[in-house]
């Protein structure tokens, strides 16, 4: 027998270590952070008298939220001085997650863009709720709160990412469809192609984090968004390529520049066509791109 499985607490930490990544991510949008947060909730965990703790799986879970928020908190501030617009990591992710359509959903960078609006309790109290379905008693011990609380945050934050999010999402076909058409288009320089598949209102979203060319603000209409992109391209330099992916547990693409990573591009389809584009170009962001992470929502 190894050490590990005669050590309850290291068994119980591991066996839920992917869910406790998951947790933390979904908070701080960072791997590197989420990492760092598994790190501080197993230096507490190790110190817990397992004899009192009846439910390891919510225990553990609590031990994150309360570190995840935190960092978020500092994180917080430190966003506010970002260069130009803030999108979480991309991470690149097994089929499983894109097969859950409920934590594919809530992982994507679209929401988790979203997410970024919100306090960082509130966000707490969304990820708890409406991403791992934990009860109101289970998120107030994880929050400090009580459970009235809980459940008041909960309704105000639902309503504000509702507010902002697709009414009606695209299936996982319907995302890939759109996709393809996307990358076929861009590979063949086929403007009208391009203009076809994106909406009237899209959105293009670009992070540099000021150590790549990125815009400061979000580019809205189809016209502007190609404008943009093509200008992006020129300046650059060499031959772009798109290579299909799983990014978050939705389709997306990794862009490379002469073979060489460039960035990551997530989208938002709607109605079978592009609403949103969200590409991620800040090297320190990319380090997820190339093997797999393994997530759970359970």
């Amino acid at each position: 027998m190894n050490d590990h499985a005669a050590d309850p607490a290291t068994e119980a930490f591991v066996a839920h270590r992917d869910l406790l990544f998951t947790v933390a991510y979904e908070m701080l949008g960072s791997a590197a952070d989420a990492e760092d947060v598994l790190q501080e909730a197993w230096l507490r965990w190790v110190k817990v008298d397992q004899s009192q703790v009846r439910d390891q799986r919510a225990f553990l879970v609590r031990i994150t939220t309360r570190q995840a928020l935190n960092r978020l908190r500092t994180l917080k501030r430190r966003r506010e001085a970002y260069v130009g617009p803030w999108l979480p990591e991309p991470l690149l992710t097994a089929p499983d997650v894109a097969e859950d359509v409920e934590l594919s959903e809530n992982l994507s960078l679209a929401l988790m863009y979203i997410l970024e609006t919100l306090s960082p309790t509130e966000r707490a109290v969304f990820v708890l709720r409406e991403v791992f379905d934990f009860g109101y008693e289970d998120i107030a011990a994880a929050i400090d709160k009580s459970a009235a609380a809980a459940r008041q945050i909960a309704h105000r934050a639902r309503r504000h990412v509702d507010a902002r999010r697709p009414r009606t999402p695209a299936s996982p076909e319907e995302a890939r469809a759109a996709l393809e058409s996307f990358r076929s288009a861009l590979a063949t320089g086929d403007l009208q192609g391009l203009l076809d598949v994106l909406a009237p209102d899209v959105v293009f979203v670009s992070d540099g984090g000021g150590l790549r060319l990125a815009a400061l603000r979000p580019v809205v209409g189809p016209d502007k968004v190609l404008r943009y992109m093509a200008g992006s391209v020129d300046k650059a330099g060499g031959v772009l390529t798109g290579e299909s992916t799983t990014v978050n547990g939705n389709p997306g693409l990794v862009l490379r520049l002469d073979g060489v990573v460039d960035g990551v591009l997530a989208f938002r389809v709607e109605n079978a066509r592009v609403t949103g584009l969200y590409y991620v170009r800040n090297p320190e962001k990319l380090s997820r791109v190339e093997s797999e992470t393994p997530l759970a929502s359970r």
